[in-house]
């Protein structure tokens, strides 16, 4: 059975960019109330990924839903509650066939039109990306803008993140725009405390949501 998908602050691991090492970035991000953790690893083997994600996995259990970015064989046997796939990896209808039905499906997607297909597809979620200019991903592509936002709003009916050169002095136009969901990778890992800074932006999600019901 499928855990309820609750995006909200949709928190990314990056090694490369990390100040304290992954394990503690995800305690950080735990302790600050994220509720999805996406483990992305680009550089170690896969025995030592299958153990790093064991570990995110212990620390996720009833706090968090944990998704292995990319490696099916790692969420299975790191026990992750799902994948997170791109636009090259493999197709939707395999890795539900690997996976079977009861694990979660993300899809990032670089359009609308594209995240509306990977809906119909069977995707339980869609992070759609770049909404800015990112440094992050060299190959992210022309920046969507907040016009994406508002059409994915209009057209899905599955959750969606968004992601791409999102902070927290952009962040109140991304949510005006219709976003419920939102990942900041660089603005969070570069932070002095990545805890105090996951907090700052959750509060501001909490805020602009209680303005937008007294309207």
């Amino acid at each position: 059975m499928k855990k309820k998908l609750d995006l909200g602050f949709y928190f990314i691991t990056d090694r490369t960019l990390s100040k304290n090492g992954v394990l503690e970035d995800v305690k950080a991000a735990l302790n600050a109330g994220v509720r999805v953790v996406q483990y992305r690893e680009k550089t170690l083997a896969t025995a030592a990924m299958v153990d790093e994600a064991r570990k995110i996995a212990e620390l996720c259990r009833g706090k968090a839903i944990f998704i292995v970015n990319d490696r099916i064989d790692v969420a299975l046997a790191s026990g992750a509650d799902g994948v997170h796939i791109g636009p090259d990896d493999i197709d939707i209808e395999d890795a539900r066939k690997l996976l079977g039905g009861g694990r979660i499906i993300g899809v990032t997607a670089n359009s609308v039109e594209e995240a509306k297909r990977c809906e119909e597809l069977g995707a339980d979620y869609v992070s759609i990306s770049p909404i800015f200019l990112t440094q992050t991903k060299k190959d992210a592509g022309q920046p969507l803008g907040l016009n994406a936002i508002r059409e994915a709003r209009r057209v899905l009916r599955i959750p969606f993140t968004v992601i791409g050169g999102i902070n927290l002095a952009n962040l109140n136009d991304v949510l005006d725009a219709g976003a419920k969901s939102v990942s900041m990778i660089s603005a969070v890992l570069k932070a002095n405390d990545v805890e105090a800074e996951i907090r700052k932006i959750r509060e501001a999600m909490h805020g602009h949501s209680a303005r937008k019901g007294k309207e």
